[in-house]
């Protein structure tokens, strides 16, 4: 299976581990991850205001590319990326003034009319595992992880739960994913909470008391560690826990440790 994938900006730096664990494994399970040329960034995080339609041309710049090579899918793997791409390609689905707009702003470059109208579907990687088949995964496994794993989804990848790529409430794909290589996945009611993003650069205080409440609830139901699938949510909780010393990893490092 061929599908284009789009890295956005962090998977070229900080989270430079997450995408060569990602493509590694993509090839042992007959998954070849085709980065897209010249891709921009997608904007970081999905604009709340109404008005702000600027904001979405970033990432609807990325789709509108992929559906004039005639592509009909993106997958991404940061979560942050993931909702902001779908969210504007709901956006425009869903509002014919907004995208006649859009449509309009982006048209202007090289003269040429634009009219995308969300054709392009916007999946993230753990949806392309799903669809392979945990059931599949578990034959690839040669080292079983043995470990008790915390899944953490943080809100990007169930919220607004028009985008959610599980239930809402009470997601279990990364938690199947756990048990397909082997691990004891360790729920936890922190799974879903915010772990206070952005806040790093004015309020440090709010990520650090974010990452003790998430972390000491993982590790007192007993987790040996925590995977994600946030780069954002990576550096918060890696880099702002104190006394928990739990370890914390992209999904895909454990995926290439139990296929290896």
């Amino acid at each position: 299976m061929k599908i284009p994938y789009y890295p956005g900006c962090t998977l070229k730096i900080q989270a430079k581990k997450f995408e060569d664990t990602a493509i590694a494994i993509g090839k042992q399970l007959d998954v070849e991850l085709e980065e897209l040329p010249n891709w921009n960034c997608c904007g970081t995080v999905y604009s709340l205001s109404a008005d702000n339609l600027m904001y979405h041309l970033a990432p609807l710049r990325i789709l509108t590319k992929i559906k004039k090579s005639g592509g009909d899918k993106v997958v991404t793997l940061c979560s942050m990326c993931y909702n902001t791409l779908k969210q504007a390609n709901l956006l425009i689905k869903d509002n014919p003034e907004k995208k006649e707009k859009i449509n309009s702003f982006l048209s202007d470059e090289k003269d040429e009319k634009i009219d995308y109208n969300g054709e392009v579907e916007v999946l993230h990687f753990l949806e392309i595992l799903r669809q392979i088949g945990f059931d599949k995964i578990v034959k690839k496994v040669k080292t079983p992880l043995n470990m008790k794993i915390a899944p953490y989804y943080g809100c990007l990848l169930t919220r607004p739960k028009e985008v959610a790529i599980d239930d809402v409430e009470h997601p279990t794909i990364l938690a199947d994913l756990l048990k397909s290589l082997g691990a004891q996945p360790v729920n936890f009611p922190y799974e879903t909470e915010c772990c206070g993003a952005y806040q790093m650069v004015n309020q440090p205080e709010i990520i650090t008391r974010k990452t003790a409440e998430i972390l000491t609830s993982a590790k007192k139901r007993g987790a040996d560690a925590v995977i994600v699938s946030c780069p954002m949510c990576f550096v918060n909780l890696d880099n702002y826990q104190k006394d928990t010393k739990i370890p914390i990893y992209y999904f895909t490092e454990l995926i290439a440790a139990a296929l290896k």
